[in-house]
């Protein structure tokens, strides 16, 4: 259930988006579940975020996102992050923020799946996964990972969301 208000100046800011668990948009995107809680589109561009779950093994090459910051929340598992030139390793309740133009990259580790809360500020990058993905059916993990074709997608549509990769994942050794 969705339920939003207008406070009383009436602006695109004072709305209010209360979202019960489970029933926001759900897209399966590179080998992910992104559960969306709130859009960019329902924030006036201030915010967006979504509990994002990623298998074991998954790493994303080296990047930086020039418009927006980004933090997220661990709820469960375990993953290194490279920000900048420090390597942090994560576990379930701890937390990270990203200013824009730090170039930095992850690798979900263990062997469980990683369950995170993850906000953009503004909003609006993660609209990418939902362009590159299909909505989910169910709300698990989706049975194939990441294909040629989702990868390609994605590194076309990078641009257009303030986003440049710079290098290659964290290697699995150094996670």
């Amino acid at each position: 259930m969705t339920n939003l208000s207008v406070g009383t100046s009436g602006s695109a800011t004072d709305v209010v988006v209360s979202r019960a668990a489970g029933t926001g948009p759900a897209t399966w995107s590179m080998g992910m579940l992104f559960e969306r809680l709130v859009g960019a589109e329902e924030t006036a561009g201030l915010l967006s975020a979504s509990i994002v779950t990623q298998p074991p093994g998954q790493a994303s090459p080296l990047h930086v996102h020039t418009r927006e910051a980004e933090a997220w929340f661990l709820l469960q598992g375990a993953m290194t992050y490279r920000a900048g030139e420090r390597l942090i390793r994560m576990t379930a309740g701890d937390f990270i923020y990203l200013p824009r133009e730090v170039p930095h990259a992850f690798r979900t580790t263990g062997t469980v799946p990683v369950r995170f809360l993850a906000l953009a500020l503004p909003g609006g990058l993660l609209d990418i996964y939902d362009e590159v993905g299909v909505p989910a059916a169910e709300r698990r993990l989706p049975d194939a990972g990441v294909s040629n074709a989702d990868a390609a997608r994605w590194l076309e549509l990078a641009p257009r969301y303030g986003l440049r990769v710079v290098g290659p994942p964290i290697p699995e050794a150094e996670a």
